[in-house]
This record gives structure tokens, C-alpha cells and sequence, in this order.
């Protein structure tokens, strides 16, 4: 991308940003949720010259790649970056996972009822998304539940997103259960006669836009037989959900060294090089709460000297 069509003069860049964008930064994610971002896979590179932009910043992203993977990104970060520009990384915090967990083991093992369940969540956060094999996993189990008995432990742990995944859930039980009611409790489908499902599923079918991908996989399905189920977990493990990786603050600053940054130093939510850090609003609240309290944050610079020994 010409640097001359960016549209902002900070030239601050913001990888798989999700819903956290803001309108002084570039944002780009695979698949964007919102019309200021540009569409783009990582794993193609960075589509912008050497040089480009002052600061780059991913959050809760180098964990969904293999290390290789991940390194290359680094690389990608490094390259696009001017001489002295920041680099900020969030990820999952290895180490405070780990202790956590360690604690709650002990005092569950002591019979503590409330780091029982504690236990149970940091089993969750330690495990679940590198090994779930359906979306959501047991995370997603542990906070659809009408009562979460340690919610205030969890949104110590995960903060404003974690709290609105139980607050939508918790409306969308809501609205069936409410659908339920209003139905007498008997679904829409026993008053279809019998003959009349399959014949309104083929419907459905036929005027499906993406019909061809329905005819494809139904071929998949009867050439593989079980192993259509294998397949299926495939894509799934593929498709960027699950952890591949994770970090604590040495690995995450060696792996920044490696890719030729210098003077890795791990940070605050709220605390950077970058100037008026917290009034994006990327990893705080406007009200100075954390996003996502379970987060390392470490910045690292592109340095000259680093740049002269690349060349």
C-alpha cells in the first residue's frame, strides 16, 4: 500500500484489532467487524512498504500462531516499522496463569470451596483453547450458566469482554426461554406434518446462496463417511480459534530480540512509549478499567543500530 493513500498522518498500525479500533490508527484483521478496517490475512505478510508507520500493536494474536508463525509476524512488525518506532504486544500472561494456578491447586487441595472453582477456571485458562475442539470450548460452557459461582474471580481474570459474553448469553436464554413460554412450550415443528420436514429442508437448500458449498460438502461427507467428522475438526483446529502458543515475559521479549527489536521492556495496560497511550482506548476503558486483565504487555524499539545489522 502507497503510504501516501494511508489515511492518517500517525501512521500508527493496529493487526487483528477485532472491535478495538480507533480512527488515528490502521486497522486490519481477517475478518473485519467493522467498515474502518481493511480485510487481510497475516499470514500473507503486511501489505504495506518498509518503513511505514511510528508504532505497531497486536492484541491476543501472536498466541494463535505457531512460534515460527509468530516470529515471521515479528519480522513483518519490524519491517514496516520507521527506525526507533514501538512495537506493543498483548498476549495471555503464562506466568500469572501458572501462578494462579499453583494457588488455587493448593488451596483447593486444602478444601476451600471457593478456589475450588477457581481451580476449575484456571484449569480452563491454562488448557482449554489450545485443546477445545469446538468453538468456544469449555470456556464458553463455564459462562453460559444462569449462576457463575465465582464471577467475580473470572471477571478479575477477563475483564469487559468476559462480562459481556455472560451478559449476552444470559439475554439470549432469556429470549428462548420467553419464546418457550409464549409457545406453550411445544415448538413450532411438532404442528409440520412429518412428510413436510424434508421437503422444507430442501427448500432451505435450493435457495441458499451458497448452495454450491452445500452441494460440495455433502459430496465430502459421503466420500469420506466417518472421516467427514476428522475433517471437520481439521478446519476447526486450523481456523485461527485455538492457541497455538504461549508466552511469558522472557520467552515474548527473547522472541521480539530475535526478530531484531532491542530494549524489550514489559508494561501496563495503561503505561507505554507511545504518547498518550491510554486515549486510544486499546487496552484500557475509557474509565481506566482494563480490557483484558489477564494480559502481558511488552514494547520493544526498532533501533538503528538493530536496522544496520539486519542490512
Amino acid at each position: 500500500m502507497d503510504p501516501a493513500l494511508m489515511p492518517h498522518g500517525d501512521r500508527f498500525l493496529n493487526i487483528g484489532c477485532g472491535r478495538r479500533v480507533h480512527p488515528s490508527w490502521f486497522n486490519i484483521d481477517v475478518q473485519p467487524k467493522d467498515p474502518r478496517v481493511m480485510a487481510h490475512d497475516i499470514k500473507h505478510g503486511l501489505p504495506f512498504p518498509d518503513e511505514t508507520f511510528e508504532v505497531v500493536y497486536h492484541s491476543h494474536l501472536l498466541e494463535h500462531l505457531p512460534p515460527a508463525e509468530g516470529l515471521r509476524l515479528l519480522h513483518e512488525c519490524y519491517r514496516v516499522l520507521k527506525a526507533g518506532g514501538t512495537v506493543r504486544v498483548a498476549v495471555p500472561d503464562l506466568e500469572e496463569i501458572a501462578r494462579l494456578y499453583l494457588k488455587s491447586l493448593e488451596l483447593a487441595r486444602q478444601g476451600d470451596r471457593e478456589w475450588e472453582d477457581n481451580y476449575d477456571w484456571m484449569m480452563i485458562e491454562l488448557y482449554d483453547q489450545s485443546v477445545r475442539e469446538t468453538s468456544g470450548g469449555g470456556h464458553g460452557a463455564y459462562l453460559n450458566r444462569d449462576v457463575i459461582p465465582n464471577v467475580d474471580f473470572v471477571l478479575t481474570r477477563q475483564g469487559k469482554e468476559v462480562e459481556e459474553s455472560i451478559a449476552g448469553q444470559r439475554r439470549l436464554r432469556a429470549a428462548a426461554a420467553q419464546q418457550a413460554a409464549h409457545n406453550g412450550g411445544i415448538g413450532f415443528r411438532r404442528f409440520i406434518p412429518a412428510g413436510l420436514h424434508s421437503r422444507l429442508r430442501r427448500l432451505k437448500k435450493a435457495l441458499s446462496p451458497n448452495r454450491s458449498a452445500h452441494r460440495r460438502e455433502s459430496k465430502l461427507r459421503r466420500a469420506l463417511g466417518p472421516e467427514y467428522e476428522l475433517l471437520q475438526l481439521g478446519r476447526f483446529r486450523r481456523g485461527g480459534e485455538v492457541h497455538q502458543w504461549m508466552y511469558d515475559s522472557y520467552s515474548l521479549s527473547r522472541a521480539l530480540v530475535q526478530a531484531g527489536f532491542v530494549s524489550p521492556r514489559r508494561m501496563c495496560a495503561n503505561e507505554s512509549r507511545v504518547v498518550d497511550w491510554a486515549s486510544f482506548c486499546l487496552d484500557t476503558e475509557p474509565d481506566g478499567r482494563v480490557y483484558k486483565p489477564d494480559s502481558l504487555y511488552v514494547e520493544a524499539v526498532k533501533g538503528e543500530r538493530a536496522m544496520e545489522d539486519q542490512r
